[in-house]
């Protein structure tokens, strides 16, 4: 069973989806996803809907939603900030532990690149709430990239450091954003969840670097672990590393090692 979802933020309106298996029980386990930058609900290729249909044959339900400012919640993206997100995230988490046929010791956060990043802060301030934490090529190395990346247009001089934005592709990015990103200790933060983690990283992956997750893997300890898809990119853009990325997941939402 699948339905459209609309949470009040402030007076602007999230907007999601909820997958839930139709087996007429109660107690169900629940994933909740959260996509990356500039990316929405559904992310590349549909893979985050191909992920909550694999969960739900699984007999896990899930939640997706596009933060505001993305896809086609409320909001302009020129307002996003980290802050903002991971205040998005803590209304989702309200909402899902607010659903009275949802097992509450069994809630778990899939992250993908800066909603991995996300995932991952709000793991540590709720892990008592959180079961599991999976993360997709996580950002967590995100303050140090959004700085050299503001620096070096800066001296390019494609970007005024008094400009209130940054043309990104069609999409205006505020320099809110940059100033509340740098001033954000995301493994800092992470650090606080005691929880098992699982995190998926593409070899290849341009945008991210492993090093990123090998730097999670350093603050969890045995708590967690990395697997490597072989010469896969960021978003897993081939359809092994794609199934590969989501079976894995799967595998380790049901609490298969």
């Amino acid at each position: 069973m699948q339905r459209a979802i609309e949470l009040d933020r402030g007076g602007l309106m999230l907007r999601g989806m909820l997958h839930r298996p139709d087996n007429g029980v109660d107690n169900v386990p629940l994933a909740i996803l959260f996509h990356g930058f500039t990316g929405n609900k559904m992310e590349s290729h549909f893979m985050f809907v191909k992920l909550s249909r694999k969960l739900e044959e699984a007999g896990i339900a899930s939640l997706r939603f596009d933060f505001l400012g993305s896809g086609e919640s409320d909001g302009d993206f020129q307002d996003m900030t980290f802050a903002g997100e991971l205040r998005d995230a803590e209304i989702i988490l309200e909402y899902a532990k607010s659903l009275d046929w949802v097992d509450k010791g069994n809630i778990f956060i899939v992250g993908l690149s800066m909603g991995g990043a996300i995932a991952s802060v709000l793991a540590g301030k709720y892990s008592n709430d959180i079961k599991r934490l999976c993360l997709w090529g996580p950002a967590g190395n995100m303050p140090e990239l959004i700085k050299r990346r503001a620096q070096e247009l800066i001296d390019s001089k494609e970007l005024d450091s008094e400009q209130p934005y940054y043309d990104l592709g069609g999409l205006l990015l505020g320099k809110r954003f940059i100033d509340d990103i740098e001033n954000t200790d995301i493994y800092g933060e992470a650090s606080l969840y005691e929880g098992d983690v699982f995190i998926v990283h593409g070899e290849k992956d341009m945008a991210v670097p492993l090093s990123a997750s090998y730097e999670y893997l350093s603050i969890y300890g045995d708590r967690a672990k990395l697997y490597i898809i072989e010469d896969a990119d960021h978003t897993f853009n081939k359809y092994e590393w794609e199934s590969l990325a989501i079976g894995k997941t799967a595998d380790f939402l049901k609490g298969e090692k």
